[in-house]
């Protein structure tokens, strides 16, 4: 079904030369595409706005645009490291690109392969899941997804191998696009096992709860009431470094309930939860990701768990890990944290007491779901962002906050529309779709793109039903989705950069290059209503503002708002728009959105 065409912005306007304040020793790389790149071909639009950005060693944080990606489910650039390692068998096997639990075969070479396809979108940095060596097989699926950490020193081994990591990252350096690792600070993988659970040779099952180990609590194990760890036989050097391998390291107090203490203390669905109490621990913690830094030179890390960890952990991790790469020339080194939850009083205690520079904005999230999905009012959007001063403090603000629609965790924006209590279109879900990423690049805080969100993949739920292949996919529940926006499914090959959503978000990143008070400008309220319908804000900077205002109503809206500037032009222009002294009166078609700039 041919999509409705919201705000679809078709001319590509040409790049300025790179900006000229580049020290000597850090100009952009020389083999960058020039501005006349930045143009149409075939009728298909790009934009290389990394090509036109400062170098990424000096480039704020808030001039990104992420690609948040799954590498075991993105390419195969390497078959041949399919069943990973060849020497060590606790990272061998798990492959069945069958299965929706196993490795397909995505990997390092394959992802580099495909740079232009993301530079092209407008992509500015890729956040990688966790890339470090795993446990392949636990119980029935394996760790495809990076999260069962055995090895913090190299790659796991199905990705490719340290110098394919190291390939891609100046790769993406001459492209002046920066790359971020995925790290864990909270758990390994599930090596550590309790006799009281897992019987004398860790095999057994004698919990009183099946599949869950019950949580001790601090009070219990004060008292002597403990688990016996141990290290099942032949698992005893498993982990590196060496140290991991000792049950002295571990809190060892039983799985999570996700509830209280548990939610800190308890092991993740089983994996070992390390002791992040230890002082011990918290020096050869930062001592890993401090080597981590050296040997790859990641631009970044995001940070998996946090909320699962204590705060005093952070305090003294995130500076010493950000100092430390500083120390190398990583001068804008940056890291943003996962903490699950939607309320900005509890998330912004990471930012400020945790010392983090910034965390994942589920509140942002949860105020698009609200508004676009639930179609509650664009109040619950308002609110998100009135809780921006939580986040002030002396080194970050709201503005560094990283916004998405959604995730590997909790499923794809599309899923959500699915999922939802409303029948509605194909064209409705696309016109949603790129209204819910309108209003994440241009509020306040720093883009990210879920891989395939560009290619209309929906999904059958989260976690596993929501990581399908952009390769050519063998797995039936995902093949037998309908994608949005294409007559294509999963088993075809999806790297389509004529989509309509590839191209709405090339649209979306040229505006984002073009407008700096965008990417940069200080956000404040208009507007907003408690049904569906118009939600309104500025972004301003000291040369202009800029009035972004959007529809989240099934039908026509119209507005009158009295601004203390005159004169706004249009840049994405609404139906209507009318001007007389500073009040402004703007009519919007459904589901769009339009922006209008006043010079100060």
């Amino acid at each position: 079904m041919k999509p409705f065409n919201f705000n679809v912005i078709t001319a590509v306007s040409l790049m300025a030369l790179l900006l000229s304040a580049c020290s000597e020793d850090k100009k952009p790389p020389q083999n960058l595409a020039s501005s006349a790149d930045v143009a149409t071909s075939n009728a298909v639009n790009v934009a290389k706005i990394s090509t036109a950005l400062p170098h990424y060693l000096q480039r704020d944080i808030r001039d990104e645009v992420f690609y948040f990606v799954m590498p075991d489910r993105f390419f195969n650039g390497d078959t041949s490291n399919d069943n990973g390692s060849t020497t060590i068998a606790a990272s061998q096997g798990g492959f069945d690109p069958t299965s929706n639990g196993h490795y397909h075969g995505g990997d390092i070479v394959g992802l580099k392969e495909k740079l232009p396809y993301l530079q092209a979108m407008g992509i500015t940095s890729i956040w990688l899941t966790p890339i470090m060596r795993n446990q392949a097989v636990q119980g029935d699926s394996s760790g495809y997804h990076g999260y069962w950490v055995l090895d913090f020193t190299e790659i796991d081994p199905h990705l490719g191998s340290d110098q394919d990591l190291k390939d891609l990252i100046a790769a993406a350096h001459e492209l002046n696009m920066k790359v971020f690792f995925d790290i864990i600070a909270n758990h390994s993988a599930d090596v550590i096992k309790f006799k009281e659970c897992h019987g004398e040779d860790g095999k057994q099952w004698l919990g009183a709860t099946p599949g869950l180990c019950d949580y001790k609590s601090l009070e219990q194990v004060a008292n002597g009431d403990k688990y016996n760890a141990f290290i099942p036989a032949g698992s005893e050097s498993i982990k590196v470094p060496q140290w991991l391998n000792d049950p002295k390291y571990y809190h060892n107090q039983g799985d999570s309930t996700w509830q209280g203490e548990s939610a800190v203390y308890g092991d993740f669905a089983g994996l070992d939860d390390i002791d992040t109490n230890n002082p011990e621990v918290v020096s050869g913690l930062i001592d890993i990701f401090k080597g981590v830094v050296s040997e790859f030179k990641p631009d970044g890390f995001r940070i998996d768990t946090v909320k699962h960890v204590n705060m005093e952990f952070w305090s003294e991790f995130s500076p010493t890990i950000v100092e430390h790469a500083q120390g190398l020339g990583i001068e804008q080194f940056f890291m943003f944290g996962e903490v699950y939850d939607s309320t900005p009083e509890l998330l912004s205690t990471y930012t400020t007491t945790g010392n983090m520079q910034s965390i994942l904005d589920f509140a942002v999230q949860s105020g698009l779901y609200k508004s676009l999905i639930e179609r509650q009012g664009t109040d619950a959007l308002a609110e998100v962002f009135a809780g921006d001063h939580y986040y002030q403090d002396e080194d970050s603000d709201a503005s560094m906050l990283v916004t998405f629609t959604g995730n590997h965790d909790m499923g794809r924006f599309a899923y959500m529309l699915d999922a939802s209590d409303f029948v509605i279109s194909e064209a409705e879900k696309l016109a949603r779709i790129k209204l819910s990423n309108a209003l994440m690049y241009f509020s306040r805080g720093i883009p990210v793109v879920y891989y395939g969100d560009e290619q209309g993949f929906v999904g059958d739920g989260n976690d596993k039903d929501s990581r399908q292949d952009m390769m050519p996919s063998h797995v039936a529940s995902y093949n037998d989705d309908d994608l949005l926006g294409t007559d294509a499914s999963t088993a075809d090959d999806n790297f389509d950069q004529g989509h309509v959503l590839y191209q709405d978000l090339v649209s979306l990143g040229q505006l984002y290059l073009d407008h700096k008070a965008l990417r940069h400008g200080v956000q404040a309220p208009v507007y907003a209503q408690s049904t569906p319908g118009l939600y309104a804000f500025t972004r301003s900077d000291e040369q202009a503002q800029y009035l972004i205002v959007a529809n989240t109503a099934t039908t026509e809206q119209s507005q009158t708002f009295t601004m203390q500037l005159h004169g706004y032009a249009p840049v994405v222009k609404a139906k209507d728009k009318t001007e007389n002294n500073g009040v402004v009166t703007i009519n919007l078609a459904p589901l769009s959105y339009a922006i209008y700039k006043a010079v100060k």
